[in-house]
């Protein structure tokens, strides 16, 4: 077979020409529009990676601040609550001072109580002991009684003191009468052994003046100017009620210790 070389040529010609032609009016308008694509797809995303790292770097400096608010409120919280816990604890301070003063105060007050209710209940008794006493004198006072209060106040003159007996001759030499006072009328005998015992002392010039006062409970008074000798019931429950008075205050300073 005879190969028509024109024929040949014609057909790569053609082909030639139909490549050029597709190159120039359908590849090169595609390749262009990948490549516009392309690079419109490249400015996309630089564009998004540009906004992702703004985007982070606001995060960033969002996170930054929140940390830094979270910090000064928590310092704040702290502050606050500090301060209210100093507060509380102020206040509890207080309260239990004042409670502690208040108990203190009723402790005292109530101690006073007692103390004023024991002074009380034992002067109450005392003087109720003391009225009885004298009661029961005042209804015992008898001729026997009398002769025993003669008896005793004639015997209280013959043992004082020397010294007492002193002042008794010192004080009777600057005076005048004797003055015997009695709760009852003495009897004539008892008169003269007073007067007996007393002259022992002083001599026998001596003025005498009895006299009785009822207010004495069974009792014998000598009075000369500046000196005075006397034995009485009323001596007795009144050196009773001076003992009483002292034994008293010992329990009551007991209660105060």
């Amino acid at each position: 077979m005879q190969i028509n070389w024109f024929t040949v040529v014609a057909q790569i010609l053609n082909f030639l020409i139909l490549v050029w032609l597709m190159k120039k009016y359908l590849y090169k308008p595609i390749l262009q529009a990948i490549d516009e694509r392309e690079k419109k797809i490249a400015a996309e995303l630089a564009d998004a990676k540009s906004k992702v790292a703004k985007a982070k770097i606001e995060q960033d400096e969002f996170q930054k601040k929140n940390d830094a608010f979270d910090q000064h409120k928590k310092k704040m919280m702290d502050g606050v609550t500090g301060d209210a816990e100093k507060e509380r604890q102020k206040l509890l301070d207080a309260a239990k001072t004042e409670a502690a003063a208040v108990k203190h105060k009723l402790e005292e007050a109530s101690k006073e109580l007692q103390e004023s209710l024991n002074e009380q209940f034992l002067q109450k008794t005392q003087e109720e002991v003391l009225s009885i006493t004298k009661k029961a004198l005042s209804e015992l006072a008898s001729t026997n009684l009398e002769e025993q209060t003669v008896h005793v106040f004639i015997r209280n003159i013959k043992a004082i003191s020397a010294k007492d007996k002193k002042q008794f001759t010192d004080a009777f030499h600057a005076g005048s009468a004797l003055s015997i006072k009695s709760a009852f009328e003495l009897p004539e005998k008892e008169q003269k052994s007073i007067k007996t015992a007393i002259a022992e002392v002083l001599g026998p010039d001596i003025k005498y003046a009895f006299e009785t006062d009822p207010k004495m409970v069974s009792g014998i008074e000598l009075v000369t100017k500046g000196y005075k000798l006397s034995w009485s019931f009323a001596a007795y429950i009144s050196s009773l009620e001076k003992s009483m008075a002292s034994s008293a205050k010992e329990p009551l300073k007991a209660v105060k210790k």
